[in-house]
């Protein structure tokens, strides 16, 4: 191989190794876009037999709301936004950083809808995630983050907002289903659940 070719042969290389990894930094929804924070978006699971999009559930109260998923499968759920806690120049979503989740619909009940880690569980001793504004110094439990699994485009939503205080020593927790009184309720501390992103 000449020296020309190789050094076109390396710097081709490392271009790709850029834009892999350039990519990989960033989260993708189902048509291979990056995930924006000005944008409305379902959550859905990416695995069949764990029921539809994301939704608001009622629990024992009537108030506050838990973050569910829909019992059909063929249910969209409600739109979501996302608020970074670190604002970048551009409005694509960064993985493994800290960001609040909200759903776009009206609940009925005083709490916000962004997503919130509550407490455990009286059945299942896992956390919930309810709806509603920490209202504790730092509103850790508003922030969650999205993480990439094995496979590229498919997501696992943890709470652990590292990024709003780095030391602080959190029980951090990926969130994944229980299946309470025939409702999907999200929750901490059992199996992840793979989501995806699709644009409204």
């Amino acid at each position: 191989m000449s020296t020309t070719s190789f050094t076109i042969f390396i710097l081709a290389h490392m271009w790709l190794l850029m834009a892999t990894t350039s990519i990989a930094q960033f989260v993708i929804d189902t048509s291979g876009e990056p995930v924006e924070d000005d944008e409305e978006y379902f959550i859905r699971p990416a695995i069949t037999g764990n029921g539809g999009g994301s939704t608001l559930v009622t629990g024992n109260a009537p108030c506050p709301l838990n973050v569910g998923l829909g019992n059909a499968e063929s249910t969209y759920g409600l739109p979501v936004v996302f608020v970074p806690f670190s604002h970048h120049d551009d409005d694509e979503l960064r993985l493994n950083r800290d960001l609040r989740i909200a759903f776009v619909a009206s609940s009925g009940c005083p709490q916000s809808t962004q997503w919130l880690l509550g407490e455990k569980d009286a059945t299942s001793g896992r956390r919930l995630i309810i709806t509603g504004t920490d209202s504790t110094f730092g509103s850790y439990g508003n922030f969650f983050r999205i993480v990439q699994t094995q496979t590229i485009g498919v997501y696992n939503i943890q709470w652990c907002p590292t990024e709003v205080c780095s030391t602080c020593k959190f029980e951090c927790g990926t969130v994944g289903v229980i299946r309470e009184n025939g409702k999907i309720l999200l929750a901490l501390d059992g199996g992840a659940l793979p989501i995806v992103f699709q644009k409204e």
